[in-house]
């Protein structure tokens, strides 16, 4: 899997963490998590890298809510092309992934929550590169589709890797586009807040 990498240079006066995230699935009631967080000072240059290996997550969250954070107690490798169906259980007052197989739905993964799982008890999300990207609420005996969109956004603020944001909101996030054959872009944040965005050198 290739690497990709985003350089923040923060000219702004405050203080704060640059995020990067991915827009929520318009099919069902999702959350867009706070999926990768760097603290940054007034002039601070910070990189944040990662690779697009998937996985599925869970985690006891109670309902969902935005602010919240996503501590997830679970997690299992997948892809879009084999084992990209799973089932959680809940076990002895916790949740685990079982029945993991290769659905016959290429590109989509999909997450069954059995009868066992408590009604806004437990939250299913899929992720990349080892942490949560969009979670949804888990309720019993429902199937839940994820097409992964390989779609960047950055914002800046008081900020919680793991933590939900509110899905109609972040509207002074920018979108991130790679260009063919370019893993590494530049990304800076204006003294007047806004963004200026350029391809790195690969």
């Amino acid at each position: 899997m290739s690497t990709f990498t985003i350089n923040f240079t923060n000219n702004s006066s405050s203080a704060g963490n640059f995020c990067v995230f991915n827009q929520k699935d318009d099919s069902f009631n999702s959350f867009p998590l706070a999926w990768r967080v760097e603290s940054a000072a007034p002039k601070a240059k910070v990189a944040i890298s990662w690779n697009t290996d998937l996985f599925f997550f869970w985690a006891k969250t109670g309902g969902l809510r935005p602010g919240m954070v996503f501590n997830a107690g679970g997690n299992a490798p997948t892809s879009l092309t084999a084992d990209n169906e799973i089932t959680v259980t809940r076990d002895n007052r916790d949740y685990r992934f079982v029945n993991q197989r290769t659905g016959y739905r290429q590109g989509t993964l999909v997450a069954i929550a059995d009868s066992s799982v408590v009604p806004n008890n437990a939250s299913i999300a899929i992720g990349m590169s080892g942490a949560a990207t969009l979670a949804v609420q888990a309720q019993p005996n429902m199937q839940f589709q994820f097409v992964p969109r390989f779609e960047y956004w950055v914002t800046f603020g008081d900020l919680q890797q793991g933590q939900l944001l509110d899905p109609d909101g972040n509207t002074e996030a920018a979108k991130i586009d790679f260009p063919p054959g370019i893993y590494t872009m530049n990304v800076t944040l204006n003294p007047d807040f806004t963004w200026a965005i350029t391809p790195g050198l690969d």
